[in-house]
């Protein structure tokens, strides 16, 4: 009554093109060594640059310790809201257990 149907290989339709032949090739040693890589100068600090890297510096810092104080704030809200529902909570338990 149930059972599978094993998928037939399709036949090609239309034209059949053989593989590509892959010929192997001989790997050359190289023959002088490359050409030394020209000297870049040094990087030069400028005092203004300094200062541009101290402030885009100071600004990064400011704006992460904004984001984790906000994070760390929102956890606290809402750590103490849930602390208050379940004061709720086991205030209303007792007391309709009391009135029994």
């Amino acid at each position: 009554m149930l059972r599978p149907k094993i998928p037939t290989m399709p036949t090609p339709t239309g034209l059949v093109t053989p593989p590509a032949v892959v010929q192997p090739t001989a790997v050359e040693p190289m023959q002088s060594p490359p050409a030394p890589a020209a000297q870049r100068p040094a990087v030069q600090i400028t005092p203004g640059t300094a200062l541009a890297v101290i402030g885009v510096g100071t600004a990064v810092v400011l704006v992460v310790g904004t984001v984790l104080v906000s994070m760390l704030l929102a956890t606290a809200v809402t750590a103490a809201s849930v602390a208050v529902c379940a004061v709720v909570v086991r205030s209303l338990m007792t007391s309709s257990a009391k009135r029994r």
